[in-house]
């Protein structure tokens, strides 16, 4: 992770890197990709979305406390007192990242402190874009990509491996108390009847999880889809890197599917082989390159239309 007192930027990129690997392995194998620049640019980005990720969780003392303000000093424009964002601000500025997709972000770790009860398929996507759509908007101009045209798409990259995250960590999520499936999909069940519902395989909640994982995993398919054709905005070597990172992403659904959406049996893990054989396909995405630049559908905002105002 980002250290919280050092300032060279020599070992900001070290630690970043440290974390990507650590954390991020799907990633990290696309970073290779990119070329030495932009690898460092987005490990940064990756390392400092992290930590904030861990102050949420409050690994980090006062965490809920000292996340607000964060948020409150990027949103306000005031004096900057943070240690964590005196360090990463000068890249901020520098990569002229969108303040709104990191205020949305904060907001989004912010949510995921309290009981975690998503309603229905709007609030799924809300959430989805807050934690990971946020993310997708902020890669564009570490990718040299300042068009605005591809930040819709790039959205909908973010969701999707969002969506893919919580297809694959239903009974991690349960064990927090968390339950990221919409309940008008599970019957409202509780994490704690997740998990009562783990231990047998043929109680009909399992059979009712394993369905809305299904129906999640078919949703996360159409975002992949968008977020995909906008691939072409980028620089060819980010095109790659990105196509790479999202189709080993989408293998996690694809490997569930055949291990018949057994969410029970533990998070799902894709072998190096099977990072290679998605690499393979995405070589494919830069035929793409040579057809008409895409429209976005504003229909995969449906949901997201007021809090895409400044896009």
């Amino acid at each position: 992770m980002l250290s919280k007192t050092v300032t060279n930027k020599t070992r900001i990129k070290i630690d970043a890197k440290i974390s990507l690997k650590k954390n991020g392995k799907s990633f990290y194998w696309a970073s290779r990709f990119l070329g030495r620049e932009m690898s460092q640019n987005a490990t940064i980005l990756y390392a400092f979305c992290r930590v904030l990720d861990d102050i949420a969780d409050e690994d980090i003392e006062d965490g809920l406390i000292r996340l607000s303000q964060i948020k409150k000093q990027i949103r306000d424009q005031t004096n900057i007192s943070d240690p964590l964002l005196e360090e990463f601000l000068p890249f901020f500025k520098q990569m002229r990242l969108p303040e709104k997709a990191l205020v949305d972000l904060i907001e989004g770790l912010l949510m995921d402190q309290k009981d975690v009860n998503i309603q229905n398929e709007a609030e799924l996507i809300q959430y989805s874009y807050h934690v990971a759509g946020t993310v997708g908007w902020m890669m564009c101009p570490i990718l040299d990509c300042r068009d605005k045209k591809a930040f819709a798409f790039a959205l909908d990259l973010g969701i999707a491996m969002q969506l893919t995250n919580i297809a694959r960590d239903v009974y991690e999520d349960a064990r927090m108390g968390r339950r990221y499936l919409p309940a008008d999909w599970v019957d409202n069940i509780s994490p704690s009847e997740i998990l009562e519902a783990s231990k047998n395989p043929n109680s009909k909640n399992i059979k009712l999880i394993k369905l809305a994982i299904l129906k999640l995993l078919d949703l996360a398919d159409l975002y992949y889809q968008s977020g995909v054709k906008g691939l072409v905005y980028l620089p060819w070597k980010a095109h790659l890197a990105i196509g790479i990172a999202a189709y080993v992403y989408r293998r996690i659904g694809l490997q569930l599917k055949a291990n018949r959406v057994n969410w029970q049996d533990g998070r799902t893990i894709t072998s190096n082989f099977a990072k290679i054989q998605s690499s393979c396909v995405a070589f494919t995405l830069l035929f793409s390159r040579l057809r008409k630049l895409p429209e976005h559908n504003i229909n995969m905002h449906q949901h997201l239309l007021e809090k895409l105002n400044l896009l």
